[in-house]
Protein backbone atom coordinates (compact mmCIF):
# COMPACT_ATOMS: atom_id res chain seq x y z
CA UNK A 1 0.00 0.00 0.00
CA UNK A 2 1.41 3.52 -0.46
CA UNK A 3 -0.04 7.20 0.47
CA UNK A 4 -2.97 8.30 -1.20
CA UNK A 5 -2.73 11.18 -3.56
CA UNK A 6 -5.06 13.04 -0.59
CA UNK A 7 -2.00 12.59 1.64
CA UNK A 8 0.43 13.27 -0.54
CA UNK A 9 -1.57 16.88 -1.31
CA UNK A 10 -1.77 17.57 2.48
CA UNK A 11 2.20 16.75 3.04
CA UNK A 12 2.86 18.84 0.50
CA UNK A 13 0.92 22.09 1.62
CA UNK A 14 2.40 21.21 4.90
CA UNK A 15 5.71 21.07 3.75
CA UNK A 16 5.27 24.54 1.54
CA UNK A 17 3.86 25.85 5.07
CA UNK A 18 6.93 24.60 6.81
CA UNK A 19 9.63 26.13 4.57
CA UNK A 20 7.81 29.28 4.26
CA UNK A 21 8.11 30.11 7.96
CA UNK A 22 11.67 28.66 7.70
CA UNK A 23 11.58 25.36 9.09
CA UNK A 24 14.83 23.09 9.13
CA UNK A 25 15.45 19.54 7.92
CA UNK A 26 11.63 19.52 6.58
CA UNK A 27 11.64 15.56 5.43
CA UNK A 28 8.29 13.62 4.61
CA UNK A 29 8.11 9.67 4.94
CA UNK A 30 5.07 7.17 3.61
CA UNK A 31 4.63 4.89 6.37
CA UNK A 32 1.46 3.41 5.02
CA UNK A 33 3.13 -0.45 4.82
CA UNK A 34 3.68 -0.05 8.30
CA UNK A 35 1.54 1.73 10.07
CA UNK A 36 -2.38 1.64 10.05
CA UNK A 37 -3.20 4.76 11.89
CA UNK A 38 -1.84 7.01 9.06
CA UNK A 39 -0.39 7.45 5.21
CA UNK A 40 2.52 9.50 5.96
CA UNK A 41 4.32 11.80 8.77
CA UNK A 42 6.01 15.32 7.91
CA UNK A 43 8.66 16.15 10.17
CA UNK A 44 10.41 19.40 10.68
CA UNK A 45 12.14 21.63 13.43
CA UNK A 46 13.41 25.08 14.48
CA UNK A 47 15.57 26.27 16.78
CA UNK A 48 13.41 27.98 19.15
CA UNK A 49 10.03 27.25 20.29
CA UNK A 50 8.62 30.57 19.37
CA UNK A 51 9.58 29.61 15.65
CA UNK A 52 8.07 26.19 16.27
CA UNK A 53 5.18 27.75 17.09
CA UNK A 54 4.80 29.90 14.08
CA UNK A 55 4.84 26.95 11.86
CA UNK A 56 2.53 24.88 13.44
CA UNK A 57 0.10 27.50 13.33
CA UNK A 58 0.78 28.63 9.50
CA UNK A 59 0.29 24.35 8.36
CA UNK A 60 -3.03 25.02 10.30
CA UNK A 61 -4.03 27.64 8.91
CA UNK A 62 -2.63 26.89 5.39
CA UNK A 63 -4.18 23.32 5.74
CA UNK A 64 -7.25 24.91 6.64
CA UNK A 65 -8.23 27.20 4.61
CA UNK A 66 -7.07 25.63 1.32
CA UNK A 67 -7.65 22.43 1.28
CA UNK A 68 -10.35 22.52 3.97
CA UNK A 69 -8.70 20.27 7.04
CA UNK A 70 -8.46 20.90 10.59
CA UNK A 71 -6.48 18.36 12.78
CA UNK A 72 -8.28 16.55 14.96
CA UNK A 73 -5.73 16.11 17.87
CA UNK A 74 -3.00 18.84 18.73
CA UNK A 75 -0.63 17.96 20.91
CA UNK A 76 2.82 19.64 23.01
CA UNK A 77 1.15 23.15 22.19
CA UNK A 78 1.88 24.45 26.02
CA UNK A 79 5.99 24.01 25.45
CA UNK A 80 6.16 24.37 22.05
CA UNK A 81 9.22 22.10 21.98
CA UNK A 82 7.44 19.36 19.82
CA UNK A 83 4.05 19.95 18.64
CA UNK A 84 1.94 16.88 16.86
CA UNK A 85 -0.62 17.79 14.47
CA UNK A 86 -2.89 14.76 13.63
CA UNK A 87 -4.93 15.27 10.05
CA UNK A 88 -5.79 11.74 10.14
CA UNK A 89 -4.08 11.31 6.50
CA UNK A 90 -1.09 12.58 7.74
CA UNK A 91 0.50 13.32 10.66
CA UNK A 92 2.78 16.58 11.12
CA UNK A 93 5.57 16.68 14.01
CA UNK A 94 7.14 19.80 14.61
CA UNK A 95 10.15 20.05 17.12
CA UNK A 96 12.67 22.21 18.35
CA UNK A 97 15.76 21.30 17.16
CA UNK A 98 16.94 19.84 20.80
CA UNK A 99 14.06 17.85 20.61
CA UNK A 100 14.80 16.64 16.75
CA UNK A 101 18.46 15.51 17.57
CA UNK A 102 17.51 13.26 20.90
CA UNK A 103 14.54 11.69 19.73
CA UNK A 104 15.65 11.46 16.03
CA UNK A 105 12.77 10.23 14.43
CA UNK A 106 14.56 9.66 10.72
CA UNK A 107 16.10 6.62 12.28
CA UNK A 108 12.62 4.92 13.30
CA UNK A 109 11.37 5.82 9.80
CA UNK A 110 14.57 5.48 7.82
CA UNK A 111 13.06 2.41 5.87
CA UNK A 112 10.02 4.03 4.91
CA UNK A 113 10.51 5.74 1.12
CA UNK A 114 10.73 9.40 1.38
CA UNK A 115 8.09 11.78 -0.45
CA UNK A 116 8.66 14.21 -2.59
CA UNK A 117 8.34 17.57 -1.11
CA UNK A 118 8.51 20.51 -3.14
CA UNK A 119 11.73 22.31 -3.97
CA UNK A 120 11.81 24.86 -1.12
CA UNK A 121 11.19 22.05 1.26
CA UNK A 122 14.42 19.96 -0.08
CA UNK A 123 15.79 23.01 0.30
CA UNK A 124 15.96 23.14 4.40
CA UNK A 125 17.72 20.08 4.28
CA UNK A 126 20.80 20.61 6.68
CA UNK A 127 19.85 24.31 8.03
CA UNK A 128 19.45 23.14 11.49
CA UNK A 129 23.49 21.64 11.74
CA UNK A 130 23.96 24.85 10.07
CA UNK A 131 22.73 27.07 12.46
CA UNK A 132 24.18 24.84 15.53
CA UNK A 133 27.57 25.93 13.90
CA UNK A 134 26.80 29.24 13.34
CA UNK A 135 25.58 29.77 17.41
CA UNK A 136 28.37 27.53 18.23
CA UNK A 137 30.54 29.96 16.45
CA UNK A 138 28.93 33.35 17.82
CA UNK A 139 29.28 31.50 21.23
CA UNK A 140 33.24 30.94 21.29
CA UNK A 141 33.59 34.69 20.06
CA UNK A 142 31.82 35.91 22.75
CA UNK A 143 33.43 33.62 25.21
CA UNK A 144 36.96 35.34 23.40
CA UNK A 145 35.50 38.64 23.56
CA UNK A 146 34.88 38.42 27.13
CA UNK A 147 38.21 36.77 27.98
CA UNK A 148 40.44 39.54 26.32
Amino acid sequence: MTATDRSIELIKAAAQSAADKLAHDIIAYDVSDVLSITDAFLLASAPNDRQVKSIVDEIEERLSKELGVKPVRREGDREARWVLLDYVDIVVHVQHSEERVFYALERLWKDCPEIELPSDAVATRGKAAEHAEQRAAEEAADLDGELR
